[in-house]
């Protein structure tokens, strides 16, 4: 008789048959929603993605409901999953992810090196991890986490942080000036500057990419590793 693990073990291997490089586009967001690879079961991982409280402290409880569940919940986004430079050429950061063959189980928690291919990053590197998926997203199309990117589908910001009702700036696209950053809360600030200094303010940009074992800079923030993987 084949055991249950064993089917999710022929899933999670179906799954992996995703692309594992190849060209794609971005997109940017925040909607300070938990993220879907914060539920377990969802890829062979040594736990979920981290969620935050209110007030942005760990949680403990990873079936903790989201801030975007009806009716509110308790989760949400932390703020170290902003993305950040680490040098002029290098940013990592976090992602909403689709991949073509692919499925949560294959992508949750997996780093991709994304090489910007137009706009003003073109030539820049970005390592991102994927800790989201999105009904609204196209195939290879990642979704960089960024402050005041805009919500989207959804928008947990004003649960949080009290954000005007359709988030900060644009639902779609979000604030459109660094000026704007100004105004954010202190411990999303810096992600929100990043936008417009290391990212150049670039919309949209087409990227290649493939995937890349994580680096511990992201998983020491998100706490999700996929197994068998050895952060460097």
């Amino acid at each position: 008789m084949v055991s249950l693990k064993q089917i999710a073990l022929v899933a999670l291997a179906t799954g992996a048959a995703n692309a594992q490089s190849g060209s794609g586009r971005t997109t940017r967001y925040w909607d300070c929603c938990k993220g879907s690879c914060g539920w377990s079961g969802k890829a062979a991982v040594n736990q979920p993605i981290r969620s935050c409280d209110r007030s942005d402290n760990p949680l403990a409880d990873m079936a903790a409901k989201s801030g975007c569940d009806n009716g509110g919940g308790q989760a949400f986004m932390c703020t170290n999953q902003s993305p950040w430079a680490v040098d002029d050429s290098l940013a990592y950061g976090f992602a909403a992810a689709k991949l073509a063959g692919g499925s949560e189980s294959s992508w949750c928690c997996s780093c991709y090196e994304l090489t910007f291919t137009s706009g003003p990053v073109a030539g820049k590197r970005m390592i991102v991890q994927a800790t989201n998926t999105g009904g609204d997203l196209g195939q290879n199309h990642f979704d960089i986490a960024m402050p005041g990117g805009g919500v989207g589908l959804f928008n947990a910001c004003t649960n949080q942080w009290g954000a005007p009702p359709n988030g900060w700036g644009a639902q779609y696209g979000g604030i459109s000036s660094r000026s704007e950053c100004d105004g954010f809360p202190e411990k999303l600030k810096a992600g929100c500057y990043w936008r417009f200094d290391w990212f150049k303010g670039a919309d949209n940009p087409d990227v290649s990419f493939k995937k890349v074992t994580c680096p511990r800079a992201i998983t020491d923030r998100s706490g999700c590793i996929r197994n068998g993987e050895n952060p460097q």
